[in-house]
């Protein structure tokens, strides 16, 4: 007998279901530890490596390799251009989370997407990371979000499923960031 998978929007939803119900019996299976290890390079230019991670209860050691991104600044704000800036990676991040998202739940409630890409855009004052007025705010002012969806959902519907994002809620409430040095 041949069977296929329930693939809805890319997704396995059996598979989804069944990590759902995983996490269900078992509630600690859902907490997660990701992990990445910057050097800087010099100037505003760094690297970042990502390779292991704690899920599911376990260790995850390696991947194929490691995931590598680089981050430098502008010309204009003293960088060499040589990969995106830090905000730029914030809003790619952003992005990705809210269309994986969107995916991910609209498949779980049996809503077919049949394509979907966004616009994302953030305003910074520099006043603020120059340090030239205390009153001005070193990050985003504000991100402004604009999807094309092709789907039968509602826009309700699909703000709903935005709002399921890790990297939204990240973004949009206080997540505490802890500092420490050593020499």
């Amino acid at each position: 007998m041949i069977t296929t998978a329930n693939i809805k929007n890319g997704v396995n939803v059996d598979q989804l279901v069944g990590t759902i119900n995983a996490v269900q019996e078992n509630p600690s299976l859902a907490n997660f530890e990701f992990r990445a290890k910057n050097n800087w390079i010099d100037g505003g230019h760094c690297v970042t490596s990502i390779k292991d991670y704690y899920g599911v209860g376990e260790e995850h050691p390696s991947r194929e390799g490691d995931f590598t991104l680089e981050a430098d600044h502008v010309e204009v704000l003293l960088g060499k251009d040589q990969a995106p800036n830090p905000a730029e990676i914030v809003l790619h991040a952003l992005g990705s989370c809210l269309t994986g998202a969107m995916a991910y739940h609209a498949a779980a409630n049996g809503i077919e997407i049949e394509g979907m890409e966004s616009r994302l855009t953030g305003d910074v004052d520099l006043h603020g990371f120059l340090g030239l007025d205390p009153e001005v705010r070193k990050g985003f002012n504000g991100i402004n979000v604009k999807f094309k969806v092709k789907s039968d959902a509602s826009e309700d519907q699909l703000r709903a499923l935005s709002q399921f994002s890790p990297v939204f809620d990240m973004l949009t409430k206080p997540t505490p960031v802890t500092i420490e040095f050593e020499k």
